[in-house]
């Protein structure tokens, strides 16, 4: 990959794709399957009371309409549904976003006959709401020293009440939910699937939150570095929590057939962290390598074509 100037640091860490097929994921901690099955439980509790209003757009095969629904701790997501112009809705999906938000749906997704959900989650884009930061620097350390209220775990909840609300809408959809997420969404959507039954088949894109104890150690340009700063202070307090929301220990949980796009040079999600969360899913997986993430390279377009056309073939059966 050309361009390494343009960071001070190696966005391959030094691994190529026989290394990084062979990073392992972190140990469980004992409690851990109890910790998420509570949160899981709880969530399931909750009516997330879905309100949609239509906003009059139609964008290629799809009526546009603003969506909003109840999370956990009574907090209010915003985002957008997609629904067919014409003929059944057979497939729902939920897509979530990346650390920088989203502005609106992605209009590019080839799923016709499907709802999708386009959930902004807590503190970011339409879900703002103060005292959460919408800077991914700040966000990411929100409550961080507090391990049953750290905000990944609500943003987590927020995917499993997206879910909840596109059945409530949709009730014909059970067992026909598929998700996808990319970056951020992509490592909060491992913690989700590997609890919720309800979603059938997952997509993640250069996913974070894998391996979070080489998260702590590698150089990047995105949110983690803020962690890494907070942990050289709070070395034990940081462990505690993290090692609850390691998105390569929750996909050792994952039972779903699943589809990872993954880098070999990426300078925001390190590449090691992307392959321990697929190296952890044990079986029924398939994998798109990408040369880079969160980087521009002249092959992009290219690949960003084929992996759209796996991903329509993936969902096929959904």
């Amino acid at each position: 990959m050309d361009n390494l100037i343009e960071y001070p640091f190696d966005p391959t860490y030094g691994y190529n794709l026989h290394s990084l097929l062979k990073v392992a994921a972190p140990a469980v901690p004992l409690d851990y399957e109890q910790f998420w099955h509570a949160k899981y439980a709880n969530a399931l509790t909750i009516h997330p009371m879905p309100r949609i209003l239509d906003t009059g757009v139609t964008r290629g095969q799809h009526r546009v309409f603003e969506i909003q629904y109840t999370s956990t701790n009574d907090f209010k997501i915003n985002g957008w549904l997609c629904l067919p112009t014409t003929g059944r809705v057979n497939r729902g999906f939920v897509v979530s976003h990346g650390y920088a938000g989203r502005e609106g749906p992605d209009y590019h997704l080839p799923f016709s006959d499907s709802a999708i959900l386009f959930p902004c989650c807590r503190g970011l884009s339409r879900s703002a709401q103060s005292p959460i930061s919408t800077e991914p620097k700040w966000h990411v350390l929100h409550d961080i020293d507090k391990k049953d209220q750290y905000i990944i775990g609500g943003c987590v909840e927020d995917i499993w009440l997206a879910v909840s609300a596109l059945i409530r809408l949709f009730p014909n959809l059970q067992q026909h939910i598929g998700f996808l997420g990319i970056s951020f969404g992509g490592g909060v959507g491992a913690m989700a699937v590997a609890w919720d039954k309800r979603i059938s088949k997952a997509h993640f894109n250069i996913p974070s939150f894998g391996n979070q104890p080489l998260r702590l150690e590698l150089a990047t340009t995105g949110s983690a570095d803020s962690v890494q700063n907070f942990y050289k202070q709070n070395k034990q307090l940081t462990l505690n929590t993290l090692s609850y929301y390691d998105a390569a220990i929750a996909a050792k949980f994952i039972t779903i057939p699943t589809h990872t796009a993954a880098a070999l040079f990426d300078p925001m999600v390190a590449p090691p962290g992307q392959f321990s969360i697929y190296n952890a899913i044990r079986d029924d997986k398939s994998l798109f390598v990408l040369e880079a993430g969160h980087h521009d390279y002249p092959n992009k377009q290219k690949q960003d074509t084929a992996l759209l056309k796996e991903l329509d073939t993936f969902f096929n059966t959904l």
